[in-house]
Order: C-alpha cells, then sequence, then structure tokens
C-alpha cells in the first residue's frame, strides 16, 4: 500500500494550479490508477470478462471506450458507465466494479472516456460524450450485439452527474432506458452546493475536500454559464425516467447532493431507492482495495441492475 501511495502525484494547490500543472498532474495520476501495481486499491478484474479499448465516432470526434464483456453470447442487456474524477480519471480505474457487472448480470458494459475538465473543455462537453456514447451504442445495438429495449446507465461523482442528465435526456429522446445508478453523485454545481450540512461537515476528507470542489466549479461553469441546465438537481421534470438506485457514502462532502436527488425524482414519481454506506468516503465504489463497503455496493448495484434488465 505504501509503495503505491509514493506511486501517486501530490496534489497542487487547488486556488493556484496552471494549466500546465494540472495536465501534469492529471497524466501522472491516471497512470497510476490504470496501471496494475494500483489494483491492490482499485481491485483485480472479474476473469468473467474480457476488457478492450474501441473507438467510437461520433460527430465531430471520435471517443475512447472501455468495454467489457461476459463470457455469454447473444444480445446482452446494455450499461453506459461514467468514471468519476472530472477533470482528472479514467475508465480503467473502475475496472473491478465493471468486469464484475459483464459478467454476473451478465452485459455488455461500456465505460465513456469521456473528455476531462479544464480550462478550455467545461463540463458541458463530457455531458455530451456520456449522452452521444449512450446514443450511438443504442442506435448501433447490432454492431455491439446489445439488446436496445434493456439499457441502464451508470455513474460515479462527476459521472453520476453526466449519467443522470443522460437519462433526462433519454426521456425527452424516447430512448427508453430500464435503469439508473448513481453514486456519489455530484448533482448540484450552483453556489447552492455550499450549503449543505455534508459540505461542512466533511469540508476535507482524504478523497474529496472543498478546495477541490471549488478547483472543478471553476472549471466546470465558465463565466456566463447556466450552472442549473447541467445540475440535474434543478431539471424542471423528473417525472418518468428511469428506475433509479442512489448509492451515497455518508462520509462524502457532497453526500447531502445524492440524498436530495433521491428526493426530488421520489416527489416526481419516478421510483428511487437511496442506499447510504457508513464510514464510506468519496470514491469508495473504486477502491474496494481500501473500503470494505465497495464489495456489498457491488452486490447491491448488480441485484438492482439484474432485477431492472432482466427480461
Amino acid at each position: 500500500m505504501n509503495d503505491i501511495t509514493a506511486m501517486r502525484p501530490a496534489q497542487p494547490d487547488w486556488s493556484t494550479v496552471t494549466a500546465e500543472e494540472l495536465i501534469a498532474y492529471r497524466d501522472a495520476e491516471n497512470r497510476v490508477r490504470a496501471s496494475t501495481a494500483a489494483r491492490v486499491i482499485t481491485g483485480e478484474p472479474d476473469p468473467g470478462a474480457t476488457i478492450s479499448w474501441q473507438q467510437v465516432a461520433l460527430t465531430g470526434r471520435e471517443l475512447p471506450v472501455r468495454v467489457y464483456r461476459p463470457l455469454a453470447a447473444g444480445a446482452l442487456p446494455l450499461v453506459i458507465h461514467v468514471h468519476g474524477g472530472a477533470f482528472v480519471g479514467t475508465a480503467a480505474q473502475c475496472d473491478w466494479v465493471n468486469s464484475h457487472l459483464a459478467a454476473h448480470l451478465p452485459a455488455v458494459v461500456v465505460s465513456v472516456e469521456h473528455r476531462l475538465i479544464d480550462w478550455e473543455t467545461p463540463l458541458s462537453a463530457a455531458v455530451d460524450d456520456g449522452w452521444d456514447v449512450l446514443r450511438h451504442v443504442v442506435e448501433h445495438a447490432g454492431t455491439w450485439d446489445i439488446d436496445p429495449a434493456r439499457v441502464a446507465v451508470f455513474g460515479e461523482s462527476g459521472g453520476g452527474l453526466i449519467s443522470a442528465l443522460a437519462a433526462i435526456r433519454a426521456r425527452r429522446a424516447g430512448l427508453g432506458l430500464r435503469a439508473q445508478v448513481l453514486v456519489n453523485p455530484a448533482v448540484d454545481v450552483t453556489s447552492t452546493a455550499w450549503t449543505y450540512d455534508s459540505m461542512t461537515q466533511y469540508a476535507d476528507t482524504p478523497t474529496l475536500s472543498v478546495p477541490l470542489l471549488r478547483f472543478f466549479q471553476r472549471l466546470a461553469i465558465p463565466e456566463g454559464a447556466d450552472a442549473r441546465a447541467l445540475s440535474p438537481l434543478y431539471a424542471d421534470d423528473l417525472n418518468g425516467l428511469a428506475p433509479a438506485l442512489v448509492v451515497v457514502p455518508t462520509c462524502d462532502p457532497i453526500a447531502d447532493h445524492g440524498r436530495r436527488y433521491a428526493e426530488r425524482l421520489q416527489a416526481a414519481g419516478t421510483p428511487a431507492r437511496l442506499s447510504e454506506y457508513p464510514e464510506a468516503g468519496h470514491g469508495f465504489l473504486s477502491m474496494p482495495g481500501m473500503a470494505p463497503q465497495a464489495t456489498p455496493a457491488r452486490a447491491e448495484i448488480v441485484a438492482f441492475l439484474r432485477e431492472c434488465l432482466g427480461e
């Protein structure tokens, strides 16, 4: 464990970090997260699924996705996954949970290597990546060997925000989703985000801190942009969305984001289950080697998706 900790770069000062410092930090951090050495923290992939990178041709760009396929044959359910991190992070950090989902649902899991947020790339670009990959794979179901009638979205942290917005866009576009799984979702990027009790109580945790969150917000929402439009918590109509499982680690600055979103979904008439994991911190699902709560959370996600994606 100490060897892995030593491999990770020191976090910059988020109040003064430059573009060059951010690029250097995230490149170094993502190399560690994707390394086999880091699996002592991020977990070993399930041998019942193959893992490969593919390119998805979207309008005006190509985007890499990490694909997890079970040994089972035939048209399988599809789970579109979005990793956390926002301005840092890689789909490879989620091999443990995604390979297990693929093998044990079974399903094809496609994890979006979305554009990372920086001074030139706002949150809206990453949101478009999540939606565009979802739509592309469903529209090319035969090529991907998936059943377009059995589709779910699944996201963690900033990926939870992207997945929640994809679920809203899917309803508007008439793309039927069976389920959405939102793990420690960051669903409020307005100034109200700083007023929640959890933000005060857990302002400085090992995996997420208020200075880092403030930096994220500065990058995510350029001056003049509408933060509410990128905050699922403030969506006008949350009725008729896919059933949701909202997973909240209790020792997380944004724990109240997930709680409030589950309440709003329920009030709107969308089935939503809130599941809290005591003593777990932000990003716990991607750190099974350090967070024992990750294993029961993974089992709960599998059971929920199996129920929603059944024939």
